[in-house]
């Protein structure tokens, strides 16, 4: 136990939290945007599978780990469209809509994956994004090589936190998407296209799930498997109700879950005695009582899964 008070145990642990958090940061980020349209969206764990299998694919046929994020960000524009235009357009259950988008997604990926390559006994790899040092702040000791020594990824996930909370908050764009989110029908007599913005905001969140997903197979890892996602999109959800519907809030719950997920792989590397699945519940286990914690005094965008159609506004 004396091996976690050492310096390079704190680092590693630091490093390990961010890169753990990232896809997280991803996902939350694209999950508030359309939440604050007043759209939940439970398509976000298949999204982010396809969009793993996706960049997957895309950069091993291309050679090109940038092409393979582009990839993954257009697939998660497709399954946003898919979702609004069920959502939105024909106005069906954001229950179901989105959990069978899940299931499609989930199906499609695993399809397309061995239709591709069959079932390998090994898997194909591809040479991962590595990681990109901060000339003098990552010679910062103990937090320096944690922090500032990271996936390109991971540095554009922390740059999109305080952009989208400007959207949302200092932009008249943003004024749009929360005043959907909390009265479609004030928002549509003041001229707002309801059905577009929720639709735009869909689009937009299936892009970053996407990314969030190809993290996975091009950063974290260098292959796609079928479990890769882990639950992450689920926990997305739950980090955008701990986080009260904002961006920074959700990212620190995001940053929570990335601590605790390296802290029980570096406790497991310490040789203590436990049995490893108690080890891989502990991060699952303490955000479900954050979130019953944090989430008696969240307060719900107040036109969140209420589909809005103009005609029953003025008939």
């Amino acid at each position: 136990m004396s091996g976690i008070l050492e310096a390079a145990f704190i680092s590693g642990l630091i490093g390990a939290m961010m890169r753990m958090a990232t896809p997280i940061i991803f996902a939350t980020l694209g999950e508030i945007i359309a939440e604050r349209a007043g759209v939940l969206n439970l398509g976000i764990e298949g999204i982010m599978l396809m969009g793993a299998m996706t960049g997957f694919l895309v950069s091993l046929s291309t050679g090109s780990l940038w092409v393979g994020v582009l990839a993954a960000a257009m697939v998660g524009m497709a399954l946003g469209l898919l979702m609004a235009f069920l959502s939105v357009y024909l106005g069906l259950s954001q229950h179901v809509s989105g959990l069978g988008i899940t299931l499609f997604a989930t199906g499609l990926a695993m399809f397309v994956y061995r239709l591709h390559f069959g079932s390998p006994t090994v898997p194909p790899t591809v040479e991962p994004f590595k990681p990109i040092a901060i000339p003098v702040l990552s010679a910062i000791p103990v937090i320096g090589p944690g922090l500032f020594k990271q996936y390109a990824l991971t540095y554009i996930a922390w740059i999109l936190v305080p952009v989208v909370s400007i959207l949302l908050y200092k932009t008249k764009a943003g004024l749009k998407i929360r005043t959907v989110g909390e009265n479609p029908v004030v928002a549509d007599t003041v001229g707002v296209n309801v059905n577009l913005t929720r639709t735009l905001c869909l689009v937009a969140g299936g892009a970053l799930m996407g990314v969030g997903g190809s993290f996975l197979t091009l950063a974290h890892q260098n292959m796609f498997l079928i479990d890769v996602i882990g639950g992450r999109g689920w926990v997305a959800i739950a980090m955008v109700i701990f986080g009260n519907w904002d961006p920074l809030k959700g990212t620190i719950g995001a940053l929570i879950f990335g601590f605790l997920d390296g802290l029980q792989l570096r406790l497991q590397g310490l040789g203590i005695r436990i049995s490893f699945h108690l080890f891989l519940m502990i991060p699952y286990l303490l955000t479900i009582v954050a979130l019953v914690v944090v989430s008696r005094k969240a307060t719900v965008p107040a036109g969140l899964l209420k589909p809005y159609r103009r005609e029953e506004k003025t008939g």
